[in-house]
């Protein structure tokens, strides 16, 4: 691993930001720390940079423990949320700071600045000073100053907060992609699970101090390994009575399931054909409408559910009355998560998001 952190306590007087965390990162990857406000990631973010000092544990990057090496020599690029920029320094010169702190040659550092201009599609705005520019355009200078004095490793905190929504998608496309021509091993932290999933090579999922589970997106979601990231990642519905509903069972010890959207499918009032003895009886309680699709709030005997109706169905009502097939939930214990399918429905063939 390229970047690792070993058993990291951190305390705040009476306080545990970091409780016995421990994961790694291979060289070139874009890694999230997520997780809820409050959850240990900037702690995390900033004993990696050296401006916070672990408790215990230990901290390597590119095989060296760095935990009494100085933030300046730790070979760290830093991204701020708000990009602090100097804001009487041209584009140009802001780039440029980090080098010239370095004593680096002026014609290195023309050509390095120039280089990173081209990368980050600032050309022709070298001139220009901070307030001159977008906060997509801002960000970029934030990263390009960052990325000059070729760091081992550069770290993100929250890079796409203070962007307005259609500049943060582009901009998390564009960060993706000139990480990995980079090649350099990124860290960044994000509360926007949809961000950490659209962006991150790896996710690693945090909690009230501790890591909850590492993995690839697709890993993270669809295999929870705690009740916590059951529950934290999609639009999850939290049930206690689920053996109530048609095809599942009482599982012992996991008193709570959890029902994702994208495990229900919503039909008008007599409309399912197959999986009729599968098929649950709701009632709409509420719509929103997304853009894309429908959110449906549901009530299905006694439980609230959430699911999402196509634009291209027939309109539903609040109050009507219809039918749910459920395809899946996860169920949980104190520390671990399972995944139940409907008994009921048996076809193989079946399509799971």
């Amino acid at each position: 691993m390229y970047v690792e952190m070993k058993h990291i306590e951190k305390e705040y007087g009476t306080f545990k930001a970091s409780r016995d965390v421990c994961f790694g990162i291979e060289k070139g990857r874009l890694a999230a720390l997520l997780g809820p406000s409050g959850s240990g990631k900037t702690t995390i973010l900033r004993m990696l940079a050296g401006l916070e000092t672990p408790n215990s544990g230990d901290i390597y990057i590119a095989g060296n423990r760095v935990n009494d090496i100085a933030p300046a020599k730790r070979g760290i690029g830093f991204v701020f949320q708000n990009y602090a920029l100097f804001r009487y320094m041209t584009v140009f010169d802001n780039i440029a700071f980090g080098l010239e702190i370095q004593h680096v040659p002026r014609g290195e550092i023309r050509r390095r600045v120039q280089e990173l201009i081209e990368l980050t599609g600032l050309a022709g705005m070298e001139k220009r000073y901070p307030n001159q520019l977008s906060g997509g355009q801002r960000q970029r200078v934030a990263f390009a100053r960052a990325l000059a004095p070729n760091p081992q490793v550069l770290l993100l905190d929250e890079p796409f907060a203070a962007i307005d929504a259609k500049v943060r998608q582009e901009l998390r496309n564009w960060l993706k992609d000139t990480i990995h021509r980079v090649g350099i091993t990124s860290i960044f932290v994000t509360h926007d699970q949809g961000e950490a999933i659209e962006v991150a090579d790896d996710i690693i999922v945090t909690n009230q101090g501790r890591v909850e589970q590492v993995g690839s997106p697709t890993d993270v979601y669809k295999n929870p390994k705690t009740p916590f990231v059951a529950q934290f990642l999609g639009s999850s519905s939290i049930i206690d009575t689920y053996d109530s509903l048609k095809g599942f069972r009482r599982v012992s010890g996991a008193a709570k399931a959890v029902i994702r959207p994208e495990f229900i499918k919503i039909y008008k009032k007599g409309a399912v054909q197959q999986y009729v003895n599968a098929a649950e009886q709701g009632v709409v309680q509420a719509l929103h409408f997304r853009g894309s699709h429908w959110d449906v709030t549901l009530k299905i005997k006694d439980l609230i559910v959430h699911g999402e109706y196509s634009l291209d169905d027939e309109p539903l009502q609040v109050g009507e009355d219809v039918q749910v097939l459920i395809y899946r939930l996860y169920v949980f214990d104190e520390s671990h998560t399972y995944l139940e399918e409907n008994q009921n429905i048996q076809n193989k063939d079946v399509f799971y998001i």
